[in-house]
């Protein structure tokens, strides 16, 4: 084997290795978790209602175990009410909205509601912002929810949605730019970081990356790629943005262990080699399918799954672009490499070697994500 054949084989290898040393947790998406504000009013006064995780969010305001480590929707509502003063605090120090550069006083209104969303419990939070009297001012929403200092979670985003005074639109919070100046928030930037968060969820979504990877494996040329890449992308693209927006809704309890098998049949094929070619024209359909499944998940790692969604398409339509582009990026990377490899005569091996971890890596998530019953 060439010296560059030889590094080909080892960073492939690496890619799957990667997997056992680090694998993906129960549900890829939950290395991180993600905030959501949807932000109204028609005048100076600011409605914010939150969607926040019930048990990162009581394990960050310092709360016992008994609050954090409840799991039925009748207890979280107890503690929430129990607990509403540190709750309140925790939250008010970290959301902030400012009217013309001068604080609003924020005041929780009503009681605290729990929802799913996926696999976790959200805590639902209303708050009341008032700003003043005087109509005409720039509103500034500022968010530090679960910053990395408290080492619970790391790289919080905060996903906003607002309508205030005419101006509509949705915005990513991050520590990097913590702050949302309503009226200075143009479409372009709006774009820009829902594009840059669907190519981090697929940089970090180490199960979509072994999909893909399982299928770059198996592809047989360039236009085998083309084919089966593009059948992936426009299944997947067509669950997404059904998902994310209400249209349809398949529980992550279902499509995380089917994103796990996808990955195990698809692995198994590359395996049988010819033998699964005998199988006739398996390959397109299956991908198509399990592609649909993937979709999904991406809707899910989102989180944004209100019937009310549809004023989000261009914010959507971004974080799937993102995705693709950084998918096209990988195979652009990874496919020269196997070409490499298969014109070397440890083709057969790197198959095996490269299949075989995504086999078990994807066999572990599968009986991770089946949930249990209490």
């Amino acid at each position: 084997m060439s010296r560059r054949s030889w590094w080909s084989a080892v960073v492939l290898f690496g890619v799957v290795v990667a997997g056992l040393v680090h694998p993906a947790p129960a549900v890829a998406h939950d290395a991180t978790t993600k905030a959501h504000a949807e932000v109204t009013g028609t005048g100076a006064n600011v409605k914010v209602v939150l969607d926040l995780e019930y048990d990162l969010l009581m394990k960050s305001a310092w709360l016992y175990a008994e609050a954090y480590e409840a799991k039925e929707r009748t207890e979280q509502l107890r503690q929430l009410t129990i607990n509403r003063d540190a709750v309140t605090e925790y939250v008010t120090e970290r959301f902030a909205v400012a009217y013309d550069d001068k604080a609003c006083t924020p005041t929780m209104a009503g009681d605290a509601d729990v929802r799913m969303r996926g696999k976790a419990a959200f805590a639902v939070l209303t708050f009341a912002y008032a700003c003043g009297d005087e109509a005409g001012g720039v509103h500034a929403i500022s968010s530090a929810l679960f910053p990395d200092a408290e080492t619970f979670v790391h790289s919080t985003e905060t996903i906003v949605r607002y309508d205030l005074a005419g101006e509509k639109g949705s915005a990513v919070l991050a520590a990097a730019h913590p702050t949302l100046r309503v009226g200075e928030h143009d479409l372009w930037q709006q774009v820009g970081e829902f594009f840059l968060l669907g190519a981090e969820h697929l940089v970090f979504g180490l199960d979509h990356i072994l999909f893909l990877l399982a299928l770059l494996i198996g592809a047989r040329g360039l236009r085998d790629v083309v084919i089966t890449v593009s059948a992936f992308t426009a299944a997947h693209s067509i669950t997404f943005l059904l998902a994310a927006m209400g249209v349809v809704d398949v529980p992550g309890e279902i499509v995380e262990p089917v994103i796990a098998v996808s990955i195990i049949v698809v692995a198994i094929a590359n395996l049988l080699g010819r033998e699964a070619d005998r199988l006739g024209k398996w390959r397109l359909p299956v991908v198509f399918a399990f592609g649909l499944m993937h979709g999904l998940g991406f809707a899910g790692a989102l989180d944004i799954d209100q019937s009310g969604s549809w004023e989000l398409l261009l914010s959507l339509l971004s974080f799937n672009v993102g995705i693709e582009v950084t998918q096209l990026a990988i195979i652009a990377v990874l496919f020269p490499l196997l070409v490499l490899l298969r014109r070397t005569s440890a083709a057969r091996w790197a198959v095996v070697a490269m299949s075989v971890p995504i086999v078990v890596v994807s066999l572990y998530w599968f009986f991770d994500r089946i949930p249990l019953p209490l």
